[in-house]
């Protein structure tokens, strides 16, 4: 734990995630954390000049309490200066566990780099106490910020691995959270405190290093004050101002500012670190999150980004499912990505765009959007016991019903976003009020109890934390019976949400007008606002259709989809044909790994492959939705005789999401397989690899899934180069429009991940 550098004390870090024991492996998983980037609106010369004030010892951080230098080395022009520091921590730690480990204090090495020519400080530490049983090492970063270089970025990322502590890791453990979230929310303060503490002195002001500044005298950061001006720090009142440097902006600075707006805004985003989070973005537009929670959030998006070039989901997305998972990346990531290939599978970005409700919905719907709550959330209002739930589902059928609720939550999720700028704070959820005001026996028909309870099931798995109130008014005696039926399927955090009364119970204090203003409580509930949310009725059985008519329905809904599932298994690869004619042309692919790591493979044949009968069906996930298995290599098949491999086998990893083109050379038939992938066996004199073992204890079963769309393209349809994924005419391409692609393979394909 070291004297640390802007944000956090490197105690903090010290034991500050939770250990994951695996039984007969290793102990302890190692641990990491990301910060997100925070900014100082002043100079990095007088950032550095506050920071430095924080050695030998710091009285705002107790457990901080000496440091000496180890070594120190300045290049000749004193550009570069090197700062070795050994830094001594009192832990707040119970006496006797101090007595077991024998120590009063733990020390840490730090190692700091100035380049003032630069701009930037690199900070790295690691323990020194205990470091045969634990290992901490951290890096932290001081820059200009890419977009106003008077500002000044921290960054810090840290990583853990507790081997052993005399059988107290848990305890360590907890006593490093408690002093990590503890010092965490002082870092940025005390750099703030110190740079007041210069203003206070009338310091202001630190010149930037130049080659000439060189020839002054140089001593140690350390010793800064206002007493040596020699040094470069100049009180206020001492440096001449000119015209354009007394409003706060230099020449410089001006001729910058003037030449960015003359940019384009293409240009000016383009230095910007897209793949990085800055605090203050994050509390203004994401709520205040601890420290781990910021990491945890920052680490799943980086992995949707290495792993899903191109579009991935918005950062309050992301977020939701991290909450519904209480902050575990590992479960929250596997029911991201699941989401995600469903939301790819239907279409579901473009659902606002391209779905148009019946006109029976439009008439017989009794929901719709009303204004907001008190907290600025959109507020959704379902008048369930007016509505004819049979004559919906018997005139439109289950899927387009289905459809019609995903596109309320989608118009929530747009109304979440409005509301969290115009009301200029975080708000990622909406309020519902439901009315069950002639609620009946009649909605407690079964295949319409089906049907909501498909709907429940598919809303709760792919837009968690989105409901932030529900408010259940006029609950007729039916309802605890409709209640025991849908329970189960919500989750318990969604069901704390729930507000229930009875009878006119929400009229009077602690009702509506405790969540809702009293001039936007809706005229049917006895308020004064005009509510369009239709009034519903019996929908007319001549409207009805046949159950054969609902079926068919229900599968033009389903086949829309261009996206077909295949299921891999050890040993059975899944395998599709494409015939080609024309020697010129491209066959392109986009999948996504869903579960479980494999292989893909390109071969061509001369000869058809048989293709087996297999269930039509399936094949459209209906009655199949874990997805179809085929095999078309006959196993008398000889790889080099009657078929040959044209592609470079590529390892995708699960939650990857590939794209892909082949410009075939010859006639034939090309074979797209995916194929189980088995870790490399390990050889006799070497220990199997901590990776691999982990991998293997996670992986429940020789079963893999993927989601695949491939298309043949003609070359004439293609702009420009051949090796183009941009296709005039494919939806291929608009797909995969926004994906980088990368690294061309040897039979001019191109793979991005």
């Amino acid at each position: 734990m070291t004297a640390r550098e802007g944000d956090q004390s490197t105690c903090s870090t010290f034991f500050y995630l939770s250990k994951s024991q695996i039984v007969g492996v290793i102990p302890i998983m190692v641990q990491k954390y990301q910060s997100p980037v925070r900014v100082y609106k002043h100079p990095f010369e007088l950032v550095m000049a506050a920071y430095e004030r924080r050695f030998p010892t710091c009285h705002l951080i107790p457990m901080f309490v000496a440091s000496d230098i180890v070594n120190e080395e300045t290049s000749e022009d004193g550009s570069t200066q090197k700062i070795e520091r050994r830094c001594a921590l009192d832990v707040d730690a119970p006496r006797l566990l101090k007595r077991i480990a024998g120590v009063d204090y733990v020390y840490f090495i730090q190692k700091n780099t100035l380049n003032r020519k630069e701009r930037t400080l690199h900070i790295e530490s690691h323990n020194e106490t205990f470091s045969n049983r634990v290992v901490v090492h951290e890096t932290c970063c001081y820059s200009v910020h890419p977009e106003n270089e008077d500002w000044t970025c921290f960054e810090q990322t840290a990583s853990l691995d507790i081997k052993s502590f005399f059988g107290f890791e848990s305890t360590v453990e907890k006593i490093a959270m408690k002093q990590y979230a503890s010092s965490i929310k002082k870092g940025k303060e005390i750099i703030e405190y110190y740079l007041k503490e210069l203003d206070d002195e009338g310091i202001t002001h630190v010149p930037r290093w130049s080659p000439s500044s060189h020839s002054l005298p140089l001593s140690s950061p350390t010793s800064l004050s206002t007493n040596q001006p020699e040094l470069g720090i100049v009180p206020a009142d001492s440096v001449p101002l000119s015209a354009d440097a007394k409003d706060g902006t230099s020449q410089d600075a001006k001729q910058d500012s003037n030449m960015l707006q003359n940019d384009s805004l293409a240009e000016i985003l383009a230095g910007t670190p897209e793949d990085k989070l800055d605090a203050d973005y994050i509390k203004r537009y994401l709520g205040d999150l601890t420290p781990l929670q910021e990491s945890c959030l920052i680490r799943l998006r980086k992995w949707l980004q290495e792993t899903h070039k191109g579009k991935i989901p918005k950062d309050e997305h992301i977020l939701r499912f991290l909450r519904a998972r209480d902050f575990n990346m590992d479960k929250a990531r596997e029911i991201l990505c699941q989401s995600l290939t469903w939301r790819k599978q239907h279409q579901v970005d473009y659902l606002l765009e391209t779905w148009s409700s019946p006109q029976v919905l439009q008439d017989y719907y009794t929901g719709g959007w009303h204004h907001h709550d008190k907290d600025g959330r959109p507020l959704y209002i379902l008048r369930l016991g007016q509505m004819d739930t049979k004559g919906l589902v018997r005139a439109l059928g289950e899927e387009s019903l289905l459809r019609h609720v995903l596109s309320i939550n989608e118009e929530g999720l747009r109304r979440c976003e409005e509301n969290t700028k115009v009301f200029g704070r975080p708000i990622s959820c909406w309020t519902c009020l439901v009315d069950l005001e002639g609620l009946n026996m009649r909605h407690l028909w079964r295949p319409g109890v089906k049907a909501l309870l498909r709907i429940i099931e598919v809303v709760e798995a792919n837009y968690p934390e989105t409901l932030g109130r529900l408010l259940i008014l006029r609950a007729p005696r039916v309802f605890p019976v409709l209640w025991t039926l849908v329970s189960p399927f919500i989750d318990e955090n969604t069901r704390k949400k729930f507000l229930i009364y009875a009878g006119n119970d929400y009229q009077g204090a602690g009702g509506l007008v405790d969540y809702i203003d009293k001039e936007i409580i809706p005229d049917f509930l006895g308020g004064e606002c005009m509510c369009e949310v239709p009034e519903g009725g019996l929908v007319p059985k001549s409207m009805y259709r046949t159950a054969e008519e609902v079926e068919n329905e229900d599968i033009r809904l389903w086949t829309e989809m261009i996206y077909q599932s295949a299921s891999i298994f050890k040993g059975a690869p899944h395998e599709i044909v494409i015939e080609i004619i024309d020697a010129s042309s491209v066959i392109t692919w986009d999948f996504d790994v869903c579960k479980g790591d494999i292989v893909f493979n390109i071969y061509h044949s001369k000869r058809a492959p048989q293709v087996p009968r297999k269930d039509t069906m399936g094949a459209h996930g209906i009655t199949s939705p874990g997805g179809n298995n085929v095999q078309l290599i006959d196993k008398s098949w000889t790889l080099g005789q009657d078929y040959s491999m044209v592609e470079s086998p590529l390892t995708c990893k699960e939650g990857e999401s590939v794209q892909g083109s082949h410009i075939t050379r010859w006639p034939g038939f090309y074979i797209l397989q995916w194929k189980f992938h088995n870790m490399a066996a390990c050889s006799a004199t070497n220990l199997p690899r901590v990776d691999d073992v982990l991998a293997t204890l996670q992986v429940s079963s020789h079963k893999c899934k993927v989601m695949y769309y491939t298309e043949v393209l003609g070359s004439e349809d293609f702009r420009g180069s051949m090796t183009s994924l941009e296709s005039s005419h494919s939806g291929f391409s608009q797909l995969s429009a926004a994906t980088t692609n990368s690294n061309q393979s040897q039979s001019s394909s191109m793979i991005s991940r």
